[in-house]
């Protein structure tokens, strides 16, 4: 039976994350784990969170999982999750700057003050509720249609360092990104388990993924 572990380092809702992923495949073995030993035996991983980077961080060093992270992300499919796609990248602007782990090279940034859409409407920050997601080329993106609303709750983004690590954007009211891909990693900004239909086939697609692009 195949198994995914979601990663539990005190910052994530990972009762939502693992019924859904149970929900989307209920032949996998779905487990959520805290110790190195069990996230290296699953075949597949789930690195979730919310909250504030620094946070993250430091509870993921004081969990010992950063190296943990790293070497699942260079091993088998790791799928990222709103703060746990922040996380993946070089460094983010929250709390003042922080270093974050450096898969992807890139930085999180905040969104601009006094954004406004195309009548003149000031949006709000956090960036919250469903928006369009422009699909770039990739396996998690199967039977998903083009510009399928997703769930957002979210003041920074991701910029990466390198166009070919972008996997989606979408637009609040510029092109942002809110999926990037490396290898066998894919993480995204949203949150699919809170997306109904289209999250849940996000889902299946990568408990389905061999990893390769």
């Amino acid at each position: 039976m195949s198994s995914v572990a979601v990663i539990d380092y005190g910052m994530g809702n990972l009762h939502s994350i693992a019924k859904a992923l149970q929900h989307a495949s209920p032949e996998v073995d779905v487990r959520v784990v805290s110790d190195k030993q069990s996230i290296l035996a699953a075949d597949r991983v789930v690195f979730p969170g919310v909250g504030a980077i620094r946070d993250c961080m430091y509870a993921l060093k004081a969990a010992e999982l950063t190296a943990v992270i790293s070497e699942v992300a260079q091993t088998r499919p790791l799928l990222g999750v709103c703060l746990g796609m922040q996380a993946l990248l070089s460094s983010s602007e929250e709390n003042g700057g922080t270093d974050c782990l450096g898969f992807i090279p890139g930085r999180v940034i905040h969104f601009e003050k006094d954004l406004q859409d195309a009548q003149g409407q000031r949006l709000k920050i956090p960036h919250m509720g469903w928006n369009k997601v422009q699909q770039h080329a990739h396996p998690l993106w199967q039977n998903i249609v083009q510009n399928s609303r997703f769930y957002f709750v979210h003041s920074y983004y991701a910029q990466p360092d390198e166009p070919d690590a972008i996997a989606a954007t979408t637009e609040y009211p510029e092109a942002f990104t809110c999926a990037i891909a490396k290898d066998n990693v894919f993480a995204v900004q949203f949150h699919p388990e809170k997306s109904q239909a289209v999250g849940l086939q996000l889902l299946k697609n990568f408990l389905c993924w061999d990893g390769q692009s």
